[in-house]
């Protein structure tokens, strides 16, 4: 009966991933045969396009649309996307699951020929930049209503609402006299605005659906074909047998899987429901109640949307967002993923201290906490040793091999080849009855049996990461592709070359059962693609909209006319629009929306207030309270998944994840005013500090929510012990009260200021002036680097020409192009009565170190520890 029920439990939640990101139509005879078809002729194209066979074939035939095809990528891309929402997302929940009606063949035919009207039609298309013809409004109009349909049968009606609400205010926002005295627009005519969306690389086909054509896919179907081969079940067994005998062990294991499991997954809610299958079962058999369980599952699995290297692909979409280079993305998102990670595990780990709870039973050696923490670290060394180890010998055997991949490929192979050899000696890692008798597996046989798999995600990395004289680092895109070619190497021979080894004769049935893995990946890969590609498109109106209107400075001026101001005000209504924003959105559309939307606001609002940080502080704020949607009440998709599982209450498992997350809440308001928490400009000393430092405050703030530290907190104490994580987290808050960190000068002794300052340091200047649409004084805070050239030449070299006037330094507009010209430029009028002048200067005094009050910090922690210690009433593990 109990196994009758979890099934039911899973095939809900089956249900729901089904909705929400594959498809739940299962069309029968040819028709189910086509979609499988176009699922894998779509993953074949992308390899196709992502390798060098258009080139090669275009140099062998002198056919140049073999090369061209890559060019036309994106518009091809939407056409299979839509073409598959069509096809396996019903229209309406009356619409029949077992075959395709008639008007959805005749929607499949307006989407692909809209988008492919795009490719055929390129040359003239191209001698007509603007001069849009009736023909190309027809087929933007049914390419949009099309694609929101689209929208609307994959992912349901918040994004077809969001980007609807933006094509009426291109529309007709100019009508609106309040929208024209904000952002100078005055409206644009149909053709103009279907153009920008649809003819042309601005809105629909623009950065977003290019990045999920070249990236995101190739991304997704690695992940997918790890996941058939076996390489999910692997995490969660590996996970189970280090964690599972400690207490609330599946709990832990289940943060673990799913930290892993999440790193290389597009989706939260797949994330849950794949390792949740496994670790909610288990957990409820501990002791856990069903919203716990879920719950648990819920803040591990959206949380692994924010893990490196992959971030549910926005990582790639912030290289290009940000504009920097994408191993600075894996690095500032680093430390606040992992610190977040380690204070869930903490958590489950105070919940099973306050519910008494015991680990599974394991056969052999009990591993302690202690000798984790050493595999931890030990397994980070030997990836660090593995990968100088591979920089060293591809250095060593560079003068003999040049710019071939012959011996690194040979290389590869041998050490797969190695690996198999020493899993055979082991059995096979099998998916396991969560309702079978409570044991954790022994790690040895588990880790070393599916080790092999682990070496294409090496692979990944190592190609994403090392840099070698002389051989630079590969693209995201080439590196994905490298990855998930190998990647279909090992679906399709591990089972064969596995038997080999042990002698079987079965060898040739596993290598059918490879051949299928292969299948199923490429299908699978091809329908977690689905969402993403049409979500793409869809978030493209929104960015299309904002350049062609300027739409962000409206929402803006509404953020700060409610705000008042105020830094705190501003931040927690950005964050709380971003979660409204995320929620029901896939983490790649999620991030698109949030990011064009409300980071502009930080930036240009925060700025006015004196608030000036990187761009990627920005861009990862917004992003964190995006991805907490997933699990945020009423919306949260994730958490409806992991309740199907549990059998638990949605609504409760969704307010429970959050609380569990608060955690993850908590740390963009941190790295927004304490940039160290990403890594920036940090060394490697200084970065082993602030991660010590930061865990530290993560715990105590993880305990401090939990009601429980050592023993059983009282209120002053969890106070205590929030006041203790907002002194480690936030030094310089203290610091700023005892000494003040910037003088400031004015006018030209603010010149003078600048001079005396060391090359490379940090200047702050005000600007103040008119408003160029408003005529209003506005207040702006910049800040540049100074080059210790002198104050007016550091000046002129960042293309700000000044000229002192009694006490006021006056500015003259900035030149297209040089650094200030997007913040200054444009925003004021140099013509008006009233000037527009640098009004103040700031440079950092020099202070004692800000670290200094950890000290205090870490003393009031001892002494509340020396308070609770004789309170304790069981072992802290």
């Amino acid at each position: 009966m109990a196994q009758d029920h979890q099934n039911d439990g899973t095939a809900a939640a089956d249900a729901i991933v089904a909705e929400a990101d594959t498809g739940a139509r299962n069309a029968t005879g040819f028709q189910g045969k086509l979609i499988i078809a176009i699922c894998i002729t779509w993953s074949l194209f992308q390899l196709y396009i992502a390798s060098k066979l258009p080139g090669v074939m275009a140099q062998l035939t002198g056919f140049t649309d073999f090369a061209n095809v890559v060019a036309q990528a994106r518009y091809i891309h939407l056409a299979f996307a839509m073409s598959l929402a069509i096809l396996a997302f019903p229209m309406f929940k009356s619409s029949p699951r077992d075959r395709i009606p008639a008007y959805d063949w005749l929607l499949i035919a307006l989407g692909v020929g809209a988008s492919l009207y795009l490719v055929f039609f390129r040359y003239q298309i191209a001698d007509r930049p603007g001069l849009w013809t009736d023909t190309d409004m027809i087929v933007s109009a049914i390419g949009m209503i099309v694609l929101l349909i689209c929208v609307y049968r994959s992912l349901g009606l918040p994004l077809v609402i969001i980007a609807s609400i933006f094509v009426l205010f291109a529309f007709f926002g100019g009508e609106s006299a309040w929208v024209r005295d904000i952002t100078n627009y005055g409206g644009a005519s149909p053709k103009k605005a279907l153009g920008h969306y649809w003819m042309q690389t601005e809105g629909v086909f623009g950065v977003a659906l290019g990045v999920s054509t070249t990236m995101i896919f190739l991304f997704v179907l690695f992940g997918a074909l790890l996941d058939r081969a076996g390489g999910g079940n692997w995490f969660i067994k590996v996970a189970i047998a280090l964690l599972g005998a400690l207490r609330g062990g599946p709990a832990k294991a289940s943060v673990l899987s799913s930290m892993m499991t999440g790193m290389i997954s597009g989706s939260s809610i797949a994330n849950t429901v794949t390792t949740g299958t496994f670790t909610i079962p288990l957990m409820k058999r501990i002791g856990f109640p069903a919203e716990k369980a879920g719950a648990v599952e819920v803040a591990s699995s959206t949380n692994g949307q924010l893990t490196p290297p992959v971030m549910g692909a926005a990582a790639f979409l912030m290289v290009e967002y940000v504009n920097i280079p994408y191993i600075d993305v894996v690095k500032h998102a680093f430390l606040p993923a992992v610190i977040s990670y380690i204070a869930l595990l903490y958590i489950v780990h105070l919940e099973a201290l306050k519910m008494q709870m015991q680990g599974l039973k394991k056969a052999g050696r009990h591993i302690g906490p202690i000798m984790i923490l050493i595999l931890f670290l030990s397994g980070f060394l030997v990836l660090a040793a593995c990968t100088f180890l591979m920089i060293g010998l591809r250095a060593f055997l560079d003068p003999i091999m040049g710019d071939s991949i012959y011996v690194a490929v040979a290389l590869v192979g041998v050490i797969y080849l190695a690996l198999l050899y020493v899993a055979s000696k082991y059995p096979d890692v099998e998916m396991d009855d969560p309702n079978a008798p409570l044991e954790a597996p022994r790690l040895t046989p588990t880790l070393i049996g599916g080790l092999y798999y682990a070496l294409p995600i090496f692979i990944l990395v190592w190609n994403l990461m090392v840099k070698t004289e002389g051989l630079e680092r590969l693209s995201p895109a080439l590196s994905a592709f490298w990855a998930t070619i190998f990647m279909i190497i090992v679906a399709l021979t591990h089972r064969p070359i596995k038997a080999f080894f042990r002698g079987e004769s079965a060898v040739a049935a596993a290598f059918w059962a490879g051949k299928d893995d292969f299948v199923q990946g490429l299908i699978m890969g091809a329908r977690n693609m689905i969402g993403i590609g049409v979500a793409t498109g869809a978030a493209g109106i929104i960015v299309g909209t904002i350049s062609l209107t300027g739409a962000h400075q409206v929402i803006g001026q509404v953020i700060e006319v409610v705000s008042g101001g105020n830094l705190m005000i501003l931040l927690v209504l950005v964050a709380v629009l971003s979660l409204i924003l995320g929620m029901g959105l896939p983490t790649t559309a999620n991030y698109i929306v949030v990011s064009s939307l409300m980071a502009p606001v930080i930036i240009g609002v925060g700025a006015q207030s004196g608030l000036v940080v990187p761009l990627i502080a920005v861009h990862m704020f917004v992003f964190y309270f995006g991805i907490l949607a997933d699990d945020t009440p009423p919306v949260g998709l994730a958490a409806y998944a992991a309740a199907a599982i549990s059998r638990g209450d949605p609504i409760k498992t969704g307010v429970q994840g959050f609380a569990y997350d608060i955690r993850t809440a908590l740390l963009p308001f941190m790295f927004i005013f304490n940039t160290d928490l990403l890594l920036i400009d940090v060394g490697l000393g200084k970065a082993v500090l602030v991660f010590c430092v930061a865990l530290i405050a993560m715990l105590i703030f993880a305990a401090a929510t939990q009601g429980y530290f050592i023993a059983k907190s009282k209120k002053w104490e969890s106070a205590a012990l929030l006041f203790i994580a907002f002194m480690l987290f936030r030094p310089d808050f203290f610091m700023d009260m005892v000494s003040e960190k910037y003088t400031s000068a004015q006018g030209s002794a603010a010149v003078e200021t600048i001079a005396t300052q060391p090359e490379g340091a940090l200047i702050r200047l005000t600007v103040s002036g008119p408003d160029f649409d408003t005529g209003d004084d506005r207040r702006t805070t910049v800040t540049m680097t100074y080059d210790g050239s002198g104050g007016e030449e550091s000046l002129s070299a960042n293309g700000l020409a000044v000229m002192p006037e009694g006490d006021q330094l006056l500015l003259e507009e900035p030149f297209p192009g040089t650094p200030f010209f997007g913040s200054l430029g444009t925003e004021y009028d140099y013509y008006g009565d009233q000037p527009v002048v640098i009004a103040m200067v700031e440079v950092e005094n020099d202070r004692l170190p800000k670290e200094l009050f950890f000290i205090p910090a870490l003393l009031l922690l001892a002494g509340l520890v020396l308070i609770q210690r004789p309170r304790a009433t069981q072992p802290a593990f």
